[in-house]
């Protein structure tokens, strides 16, 4: 049944609660990785504070290998829970109920943020700061992972199509971390216990998710299947018969694990270079005047998110190319070229490759069509994947 045929939603009240549903899905997320000056400025202050102490070189050279290799390790933190459970999803969905998956993910990334902001005024070595983290980011993308395939999901499961809803609210989330991060270097906001309410932000946006989710159950009745709820009927959105039909699809369709596998193949290529490549490049007018301080803010979160949110939206305009055709996967490979295009910026420090695309027009330019691709490329084969 598609959106035109079946029930229509009166006043969006559906398409508003994925929309939420979608904005607390990955705005988590996005606030923890663009707070990514305050990790790494307590990795400094650390190592700092053990040079002036005296303490050993061997100490000094730990704490500058965590500083150095924050960014490797928080992309491979995000990636493998993402491959992980891209692979464990079928046998998590006919194991663990739907009610539980969603609303059980989105109590513990609420959990996990709650303890980073009050870890803020909490004093840690280096190495210990960093493990936390680094389980702290493994936490959120697994339950991530399985908070948005559960979402997708249950979307593709309705009378109507509602993945574009969460595929725009992922995109807003990004938006809304990156001009908060923007707002505070304005205000000079930049102390670490600012970030206290960065990271409260995120829990409040995981409440309102939650409370979206709760109301969805009695909205889709009213509004979609044209009925008030019963009062000994289940909980569940959608009948449980529906959900070992939407199983048995996904395991017997080569259709859908190609959608999957594209899917994971350009999150996977975005998740690579953003921001452990893309955030270590430099403006070639120097990094001591205003635009060095706003280059990254502006040139890569922000920028990223708001052309990934417009290629997310493009799909609602057109789907090109279609299903079937033999393009899609190709295009999803392509990506892989922005690897070495970023690389080929001025990223610093570097030991071994030249310096290609030195000034920032080259980088604006690839971050552009880097961005529009992951956005528009994901959304399609997630607007795919249901039908």
């Amino acid at each position: 049944m598609t959106a035109r045929d079946g029930p229509q939603d009166r006043y969006k009240a559906v398409w508003l609660i994925f929309f939420i549903l979608g904005l607390g899905t990955l705005l988590p997320w996005n606030f923890f990785m663009t707070a990514r000056e305050y990790f790494i400025g307590r990795l400094e202050d650390a190592k700092n504070i053990s040079q002036l102490g005296n303490q050993s070189t061997g100490a000094a050279l730990s704490h500058s290998y965590l500083h150095s290799m924050f960014d490797n390790f928080m992309t491979l933190c995000a990636m493998v829970p993402l491959l992980v459970f891209m692979c464990l999803n079928s046998f998590i969905h006919q194991r663990i109920p739907q009610q539980i998956r969603i609303l059980g993910s989105l109590v513990a990334i609420g959990l996990v943020f709650l303890i980073t902001a009050v870890m803020v005024k909490v004093a840690m070595e280096p190495l210990p700061f960093f493990i936390f983290t680094m389980i702290s980011i493994v936490f959120i993308n697994s339950f991530g992972a399985i908070l948005q395939s559960s979402l997708f999901g249950l979307a593709g499961l309705l009378p109507a199509n509602y993945t574009a809803p969460i595929m725009s609210g992922q995109g807003l989330a990004g938006i809304f971390a990156a001009l908060a991060m923007i707002f505070s270097i304005a205000i000079g906001a930049q102390q670490p216990e600012s970030y206290i309410g960065y990271f409260t932000t995120a829990c409040v946006a995981i409440l309102l998710a939650i409370f979206s989710y709760i109301l969805l159950p009695r909205t889709v009745r009213l509004r979609l299947l044209g009925g008030e709820p019963r009062p000994h009927s289940t909980p569940a959105l959608v009948p449980a018969s529906l959900h070992l039909l939407g199983t048995n699809l996904f395991l017997s369709s080569p259709q859908l694990w190609l959608m999957a596998v594209s899917v994971c193949a350009v999150f996977t290529v975005t998740i690579g270079v953003f921001p452990a490549i893309t955030a270590k490049v430099h403006t070639s007018l120097g990094e001591e005047n205003e635009w060095g301080l706003y280059f990254i803010p502006v040139s890569c979160f922000l920028m990223f998110n708001v052309f990934d949110w417009a290629g997310r939206s493009l799909t609602a305009l057109f789907t090109w190319p279609g299903k079937d055709s033999c393009l899609l996967p190709v295009l999803v490979f392509l990506r892989i070229v922005f690897i070495p295009l970023f690389m080929l910026c001025n990223v610093q420090p570097r030991h071994y490759l030249p310096v290609f695309f030195s000034h920032d027009a080259w980088y604006i330019i690839f971050m552009i069509f880097f961005s529009i691709s992951n956005g528009y490329l994901a959304s399609l084969c997630m607007c795919f994947g249901p039908k």
